[in-house]
């Protein structure tokens, strides 16, 4: 199995009643936390309604987390391009970009709250098409193009960035639900894709067909896609164990789902759950189970099955939620980096080989330790200390390829 990246993706989902100050700064927290551990990528989205996901500017939370970090890549999760003019799109992810020494990628979408879409008066048939025309202009612009173009909804005139992004070629990618259009129009443009549809198991079942979409479309246009930027978004929580990832996910996951998925959004097909063990089972656990609520080793099982079921992609993208407590969150994130990405990615195969090496050619090292003991017995001042010598604790001290046996030394003595 190739390296995966891993990222996260913080939409966000936060229950109403907490301060909104201290969540914005416990997300910030959060990007500074998984920059330390490793991770590649943080993802953040654009919504303007429903009162859970409170993020309306991810270029501004962006800019600000890109003071608290320093080496990972720091993603819009996604910028919703009907609702912006392209050109000022393209103007606030370059200066993204800069701000970040380079560390930006522009993920795209249609917009994914209806609500969001009728405040702003858009039609919902008309933004997918928006998306592309947007995305087409904004990719002219970057390569710095002066562009003039009129459309139903913006206009340029001669428009051109004065200042282009730092990235030589910054990274695009688009959002990919259960329909073929988010993987039709990486295929368009040549760029990345988020699959956001795996967190529920239509999504997963789908992802198997959902990439010749965009071989295809790319073929089409005349464009090359890699899977190598092709991102897939999971759910999980991780724990020592099963039961205490249970008891950490159960309550805030029955609220997730009864409070926003449910009552919220009203997602088609939803119901509620009756008890948080329903919400574990249904979840987790039970038949079209796409979450992992369990242990390293369970999250392990469920990357490689996803891996090899979608025919390969290039990163794995944790979905950011407050199933659990703030501090047992946290530590779900710092347990998949101490245990999880090191598995997948394989750092731990020479170091389990380097071990069982040294602990079964025992006979590989006996020249070692007769060397020490030549040198002790020769020597008739050394004979004498260790023949009073008790409860050494120089065994402990030494490498152990190298211990010898002290008894034996002080039997020579003798």
């Amino acid at each position: 199995m190739p390296r995966l990246g891993f990222g996260a993706f913080l939409a966000p989902h936060h229950p109403v009643g907490e301060n909104p100050m201290l969540q914005f700064r416990r997300d910030l927290d959060l990007v500074e936390l998984l920059d330390k551990l490793g991770y590649d990528e943080f993802w953040c989205g654009e919504h303007h309604s429903s009162g859970w996901e409170m993020i309306g500017s991810p270029e501004m939370f962006l800019a600000a987390a890109g003071e608290r970090s320093q080496r990972i890549k720091l993603a819009t999760g996604v910028v919703s391009l009907p609702y912006h003019h392209p050109f000022n799109v393209a103007q606030r992810m370059v200066q993204l970009d800069w701000m970040t020494g380079g560390r930006a990628i522009f993920g795209s979408g249609p917009g994914a709250l209806a609500s969001d879409a009728h405040s702003l008066g858009i039609d919902p048939m008309v933004q997918r098409d928006r998306q592309d025309e947007a995305i087409g202009v904004i990719r002219r612009l970057m390569r710095g193009e002066r562009v003039t173009a009129k459309s139903d909804w913006f206009t340029l005139q001669d428009a051109a960035l004065q200042l282009l992004p730092l990235q030589e070629d910054m990274p695009f990618a688009v959002a990919s639900q259960i329909s073929p259009s988010g993987m039709t129009l990486a295929g368009k443009h040549g760029c990345g894709v988020i699959s956001i549809g795996s967190l529920a198991e239509e999504g997963l079942n789908a992802l198997p067909t959902q990439w010749g979409f965009a071989e295809a479309a790319a073929l089409k246009h005349g464009q090359t896609v890699s899977r190598k930027d092709w991102r897939v978004l999971l759910s999980w929580h991780i724990a020592e164990t099963r039961e205490q990832a249970i008891a950490e996910a159960r309550h805030g996951l029955l609220r997730h789902h009864n409070e926003y998925i449910v009552g919220t959004l009203q997602r088609p097909g939803a119901t509620p759950f009756k008890d948080p063990d329903e919400a574990i089972e249904k979840t987790g656990f039970g038949p079209g189970a796409a979450a992992t609520i369990g242990t390293p080793d369970d999250l392990v099982a469920r990357l490689k099955q996803v891996f090899e079921m979608s025919g390969g992609f290039g990163t794995v993208v944790g979905f950011v939620h407050d199933w659990a407590n703030p501090e047992n969150t946290f530590r779900s994130w710092d347990m998949v980096a101490r245990y999880v990405i090191p598995e997948i990615n394989g750092y731990l195969a020479k170091l389990r080989e380097s071990r069982e090496f040294v602990a079964t050619n025992r006979g590989v090292f006996d020249r070692a330790k007769e060397a020490i003991m030549a040198k002790i017995t020769e020597n008739e001042a050394a004979r004498a200390a260790l023949a009073v010598t008790r409860g050494s604790r120089l065994g402990d001290v030494a490498s152990a390829s190298n211990a010898i046996d002290f008894s034996k030394v002080r039997d020579a003595a003798k």
